[in-house]
């Protein structure tokens, strides 16, 4: 199961329904850890079959949450020739803001796009530098979604409550703090409260 992010939330997406998007694996540069399901933007009906699979690396530096690494990105060299028009839009964005860049210039002189995939690589402008890109994760690592249930690891108690949340206490369908990934809520004994990401698990 992967995470599929739009319109700033993330949402459940099952695996199989993107089986031919990079087969568990980053669609840029094939990282199999830490991946995320990428709605390449606009997000529009006209542009249809947006959704590719990529790795927290790449899409920071995708939306702007830290400066670009040319060296990096050398395997646009080949991701470019892909056949699937969405990593095909994302190549040529990438390649376009690496153009000082004498490889990514020239890769981007060779990368033909038909005239439906072009007007949607150029739908949108360059991110804003410096935005954080907010990814939850739990005590080992693993990535957070809205709706997991996970485990206590610890006792904990809530304050302003009497309520003593026990250690293996399961947490089910809890939602992500929006501004802070090191907190989730979740409901306990019916009271919704914030819990630290560090004292908790994915179940």
């Amino acid at each position: 199961m992967y995470l599929r992010r739009f319109k700033g939330k993330y949402i459940e997406l099952m695996e199989e329904v993107l089986q031919d998007y990079g087969k568990n694996q980053c669609a840029l540069c094939q990282s199999k850890t830490d991946l995320t399901v990428y709605e390449v933007p606009p997000a529009t009906k006209k542009y249809t079959d947006s959704e590719v699979i990529v790795c927290t690396r790449c899409l920071v530096q995708i939306e702007g949450g830290e400066p670009l690494d040319p060296s990096y990105w050398r395997f646009l060299s080949t991701v470019m020739w892909s056949e699937v028009p969405a990593i095909q839009v994302m190549a040529w964005r990438m390649l376009n803001r690496l153009k000082e860049e004498a490889w990514a210039a020239d890769n981007l002189e060779m990368l033909y796009l038909d005239d439906y995939t072009l007007e949607w690589a150029k739908a949108v402008g360059e991110p804003e530098f410096g935005e954080t890109i907010l990814v939850h994760k739990d005590s080992n690592g693993q990535i957070l979604q809205n709706g997991d249930s996970v485990v206590l690891t610890r006792s904990l108690d809530v304050r302003g409550s009497s309520l003593n949340a026990k250690m293996g206490t399961v947490v089910k369908n809890i939602r992500l703090v929006a501004d802070n990934a090191e907190q989730i809520e979740g409901k306990i004994e019916g009271q919704t409260i914030v819990i630290l990401t560090k004292y908790l698990r994915k179940q």
